[in-house]
């Protein structure tokens, strides 16, 4: 790697006289967030926002938002939060009653209500529910069993308790139901009496990121302590999972060993439980990923693989019967292979057909392939049919999910895009015509802000080292079109960004961003730069380690690109980001802070040389490095914003923002770096939410409240 410029004056790595804010829960800890607290809404407080505060809190309270469904047996589940609920319901009703207007909703399990009985403020975590046999459904019996997860104040680690959906109760252990004690874990359902339990069982049972490293078979009515262990992984591990694949006739019992974010070993497990157990490694590389459906077994590949004679390229998707590989066979059928511009970002399976989410320049589109019908004896390697399932195009993102893998061909289908409010649709990937359905429309969410006058564009800006990179950017026609790119621009323009763990930023209705922002004048900026999985793994890899500096150059030359456009300016101009997008604003902040007029950092890793002794920070290292290596804190330091802050250099007024539960980020980060930077004199604007967990919000209050403060201090800074 050549020198970089923004190591020249490293700090001496002496005794860090903010660790003692590392201290989460520690009295003097607290208070400084408290005094920290009140001096930010001494700062932003009043009408202003209040009124933003509102406005963001209507959205998320609306009633009108669609509902996110499931379908569990003959009803669709949801999880709902509104005004009168803050907590939430789990709720369910039919599918002809979700087509009306009005649906008619059973509540399931009101949160508001056991968290007021229980004295436990309960964050909804999930639920999984056990599909009855098919000698069971042949018989009438209904789904009724569920493993509901609850957070303490939304912090990672949760408890998981069985639930009777026909009941609506908990079914506590003196009945012999499940319950799994607080930590980072779960269970899942291997059959109706046993569990597949992956938890903190005490000292040993722990990797050293915290999450477990035994996975057991827990039978209903025995003790925990007593579940057989099925797998154990090592303590430098990142986790092991086990669970069961039950659709009937190609159930499988499956344990997963993951070795690092990217690197991970799985297994087929033979007679789990019994003494005759054994464990079968599915030969593929660590850095893929696995899928299983029926008699197919599909890889992805993060690299390239030699195998049978022929190298597939990373980013490719490959199929093979999966008892003919299980047993060596190595002939496999390329599904997709990424182009320059191509990557493939999701993949879903109905009963027949798996339906492709495929990105081109970040762009989506729907690739449908059908497998040769094996159970017909058709030849395995014969082609995979392709077909078009309609769901339009522009700067929109479509997301394809199944009803059920199991007895529907039917997919939901969300489309929305940055001006767009999301639509719901029901179609059937393939009909008995074998052409696919148009989408049946199903619900439309409300349009939260007039977008007359406002438009979305794609540009590219070239990053240091040649490459492009992408943007999106929102706003009101006149201010991102402008007549004269040569005449500085001054609108105030907000620029987000994540970077990492090959997430993709794609395009979704703006809603806080149109009433809070955009209609006020405001232009709204999306760089998608490399860490990121826009473009694959390859896009991703490129920003790991030793190159995360390439996705810092990436986002500062969109800040610059747009300043060249004459859609901004540097002083109007704000970069944001959460996690580790937080850490990206972090080096905004302190690698570039010329190129901006504010920065908004959230939930961040920010120290770097402490990051992996914190919290769940050592599974990261396979992203960032080991700082307790030599040669890793060689480049982790050019791109630690805690040790890279020089109080002697100009910055532009930051917000910082993070959770006092937030149990996988660290608070620490983001206490350390205001007391810093407001030992320096600095202009800085700090805010911890008590609960919320990595996500920085445990109700929609909060999220409001917190949504407020960014957007009122950027406001406030910018004009």
């Amino acid at each position: 790697m050549s020198a970089d410029p923004h190591t020249a004056a490293l700090p001496a790595l002496d005794t860090d006289p903010h660790v003692w804010l590392e201290e989460v829960l520690d009295p003097d800890a607290l208070a400084w967030v408290r005094r920290r607290n009140e001096a930010a809404h001494e700062a932003l407080g009043g009408a202003e926002l209040s009124g933003t505060e509102a406005a963001v809190r209507e959205v998320l309270d609306s009633d009108d938002r669609i509902p996110d469904v499931a379908r569990i047996g003959e009803h669709l589940y949801n999880f709902w939060r509104d005004a009168d609920h803050e907590r939430g319901l789990w709720r369910r009703t039919t599918l002809e009653s979700y087509r009306t207007d009005h649906p008619r909703w059973e509540t399931v399990l009101d949160l508001d209500a056991l968290a007021a009985n229980e004295g436990e403020s309960w964050v909804w975590h999930g639920a999984s529910v056990l599909r009855p046999t098919p000698e069971q459904l042949d018989a009438g019996e209904p789904w009724r069993r569920a493993l509901v997860d609850l957070s303490p104040g939304g912090s990672d680690a949760d408890v998981t308790r069985e639930f009777d959906l026909v009941d609506k109760r908990f079914v506590p252990a003196s009945e012999g139901g499940f319950e799994r004690p607080l930590a980072k874990g779960g269970l899942s359902w291997a059959d109706e009496d046993t569990v597949y339990l992956a938890t903190d069982l005490g000292p040993g049972t722990t990797t050293s990121s915290g999450y477990p490293r035994l996975v057991k078979l827990w039978r209903r009515g025995t003790p925990i302590d007593d579940a057989a262990l099925v797998f154990e992984g090592s303590e430098g591990d990142l986790a092991v999972t086990g669970l069961r694949r039950r659709t009937p006739g190609f159930e499988r019992d499956i344990v997963r060993r993951s070795f690092a974010f990217y690197r991970s070993e799985t297994y087929v497990v033979h007679g789990v439980g019994t003494a005759e157990q054994e464990l079968v490694r599915i030969d593929v590389p660590e850095s893929a990923e696995i899928g299983a459906h029926r008699e197919w077994l599909t890889v992805d590949l993060r690299e390239d693989w030699t195998v049978g004679g022929r190298t597939h390229r990373a980013g490719s998707l490959l199929a093979a019967p999966f008892d003919d590989f299980l047993a060596g066979s190595r002939d496999l059928t390329v599904l997709f292979e990424p182009t320059a511009s191509t990557s493939l970002v999701g993949a879903t399976w109905t009963r027949h057909h798996l339906v492709l989410t495929v990105l081109d320049d970040v762009k989506n589109a729907v690739q449908v392939l059908t497998p040769p019908d094996l159970a017909a004896g058709a030849d395995p390697n014969a082609a995979w049919t392709p077909s078009e399932l309609p769901v339009g195009d522009g700067l929109l993102t479509v997301g394809v999910r199944a009803v059920s893998t199991i007895d529907s061909d039917d997919v939901w289908v969300t489309r929305s895009g940055y001006l767009q409010p999301a639509t719901l649709a029901l179609a059937t990937v393939v009909g008995p015509d074998g052409t696919a359905t148009a989408p049946e429309p199903l619900k439309s969410a409300p349009a939260f802000f007039d977008a007359t006058g406002l438009v979305a564009d794609q540009h590219f800006a070239t990053s240091d080292d040649g490459t492009r990179v992408p943007y999106f950017v929102v706003g009101r026609e006149d201010l991102v079109r402008p007549a004269d790119p040569s005449t500085p621009g001054d609108a105030p323009t907000l620029l987000y960004g994540y970077g990492g763990f090959e997430i993709p930023l794609l395009p979704g209705y703006a809603a806080f961003a149109g009433r809070t922002w955009l209609t006020r004048g405001g232009v709204y900026v999306v760089a998608n730069i490399r860490g990121g999985g826009e473009y694959g793994p390859a896009w991703h890899q490129a920003a790991l380690r030793e190159n995360r500096h390439r996705a810092y150059e990436d986002f500062a030359a969109v800040a610059r690109d747009l300043v060249a456009r004459g859609i901004t300016s540097h002083r109007h101009l704000a970069a944001q980001g959460g996690s580790n997008g937080g850490l990206l604003a972090g080096n905004m902040l302190t690698r570039y802070p010329e190129l901006f007029g504010a920065v908004v950092i959230q939930v961040p890793l920010l120290d770097m040389q402490r990051y992996s002794h914190l919290l769940a920070g050592a599974s990261w290292v396979a992203e960032y490095g080991d700082p307790d290596v030599p040669e890793d804190w060689a480049f982790l330091q050019a791109f630690s914003p805690y040790h890279q802050f020089d109080p002697e250099r100009d910055h532009p007024p930051v917000l910082l923002t993070t959770s006092t539960k937030d149990d996988r980020v660290h608070p620490g980060h983001a206490r350390k770096m205001a007391a810093k930077m407001l030992a320096a004199g600095k202009d800085v604007t700090y805010y911890e939410n008590i609960e919320g967990g990595h996500g920085g919000a445990a109700n929609n209050a909060q999220a409001a409240h917190m949504a407020a403060l960014a957007w009122t201090f950027l406001r406030d800074r910018l004009n």
